[in-house]
């Protein structure tokens, strides 16, 4: 309810409401949010008042607008720690989540300059091109492509790689992964992303390079990953 006596602006007690449904499950990602109309009428509030309130919850992103549709829960984004260099299938499980992979593809292919270079290989050496799709509890998170060295990560099979790779490589090979340098930028969504990721038109994306190593620096992949920015963001620590 409402207390018109508190000291407590009105908007902001509205703001706080609709705060705590969300954290309670009330109201769901996806679920669409009552109209100001709604939330005027029953608050016995002025429009503008809920409009404000709104409208600094969409700026939290706590909600999102969508035109001619109305007001939406904005989806929870998942968070990736950038201080330790995990996998895909790692961070998942250590959220208590449940990952999986959709191949796309797999195979053989002979490297081009610039990966070989990257990969510090000879040109038309074989690598594994690997195209999948990342998920989440089912949700499409990522679309990946990773370039592994042939002829140093050896024996790799589909079903590999539809598990944890860096396992395969820690575990089964005996490799151990050093360290990984990583770039981000942000675009809008190709027509492959649009496919795989199940995301409209115009959506954006963080496009993620990686290339990691070995602890004794041999680089052993290459990996360019586009994630969905409306599910997914990354933290990093500083220290001064």
């Amino acid at each position: 309810m409402i207390d018109k006596q508190s000291p407590i602006p009105i908007y902001h007690q509205l703001e706080e409401q609709i705060k705590s449904k969300i954290e309670k499950g009330e109201y769901k990602p996806g679920d669409a949010l009552p109209s100001e109309r709604e939330y005027a009428e029953q608050l016995n509030i002025s429009r503008m008042t809920v409009r404000q309130a709104i409208t600094n919850l969409v700026n939290e992103r706590y909600l999102h607008r969508i035109k001619g549709k109305g007001t939406f829960i904005t989806e929870k984004k998942f968070e990736q720690n950038l201080n330790g260099l995990t996998s895909f299938t790692e961070d998942m499980k250590a959220r208590g989540m449940t990952p999986s992979n959709k191949l796309i593809s797999f195979e053989i292919v002979p490297a081009k300059k610039n990966l070989a270079n990257h990969l510090n290989i000879a040109e038309h050496s074989p690598v594994y091109e690997v195209k999948r799709v990342r998920l989440a509890e089912d949700i499409p998170m990522a679309l990946e492509r990773t370039y592994i060295s042939a002829n140093l990560i050896k024996g790799l099979t589909d079903n590999i790689v539809q598990s944890s790779l860096y396992q395969y490589i820690e575990n089964d090979l005996g490799l151990k992964i050093g360290r990984a340098s990583q770039l981000f930028e942000a675009t809008i969504a190709n027509d492959e992303e649009l496919e795989y990721l199940n995301i409209p038109e115009n959506s954006p994306v963080l496009l993620m390079k990686r290339i990691t190593q070995l602890d004794d620096g041999t680089p052993f992949e290459v990996v360019k990953s586009s994630y969905r920015a409306d599910r997914y963001q990354f933290m990093l620590d500083l220290e001064r």
